[in-house]
């Protein structure tokens, strides 16, 4: 067999695989069923996204949002969009944990990744209501406007929810493609702080 016949098959699973994460795997629009989430540990030693990216964000008033200005922080980096299911049904999970673990130092940074950008984020973060513990409450945690630029500087989204969790010096430390529990979330936002 020649070795052009052995890649084939081997790319033709991968494609498979690559498919079948969940989350919403079109990060242009539409949407899939959430089924759990695959992650991958970002180990600084393997020069991997050692480091977070210097990467300035645009918040919903304008303003510059640095990484580098939540150092001191753990900080999970969660790319989402309105129009994404599996974003959605993390959301009350993330204002729990924001409600939870901001007084140690810990946040989210929401990287709203719709294309109409500001136009149809700030209504949803404004009146967008979530059922959070028995009681409705809107998000409670700091939304950034992304772009295909700034996810680049995260080596590229699959599809969405996409979350990086990064340690208080700066350190990329955990990379999950599609939803995350809430078992996992409060895991990894422990082992951080």
């Amino acid at each position: 067999m020649k070795a052009s016949h052995k890649i084939l098959p081997f790319i033709l699973v991968l494609g498979i695989a690559v498919t079948a994460l969940p989350g919403c795997n079109s990060v242009k629009g539409g949407s899939k069923p959430a089924g759990g989430s695959a992650s991958a540990d970002a180990k600084p030693d393997t020069g991997t996204h050692p480091n977070e990216p210097a990467v300035t964000f645009k918040d919903l008033q304008g303003k510059d949002v640095t990484l580098d200005s939540l150092r001191g922080k753990v900080v999970l980096v969660n790319f989402w969009a309105t129009w994404c299911d599996p974003c959605r049904a993390e959301i009350p999970d993330l204002i729990a944990f924001q409600n939870k673990y901001s007084a140690q130092g810990f946040t989210v940074l929401g990287v709203a990744m719709d294309e109409e950008g500001k136009s149809v984020v700030d209504p949803f973060v404004q009146k967008e209501q979530f059922d959070v513990n028995g009681q409705n409450r809107t998000m409670n945690y700091p939304i950034v406007l992304g772009d295909d630029d700034i996810a680049a500087q995260f080596g590229g989204m699959l599809g969405y929810p996409t979350s990086w969790f990064i340690s208080r010096d700066g350190r990329m430390m955990k990379h999950v493609i599609g939803g995350i529990t809430a078992d996992e979330l409060e895991k990894e936002i422990r082992s951080l702080l």
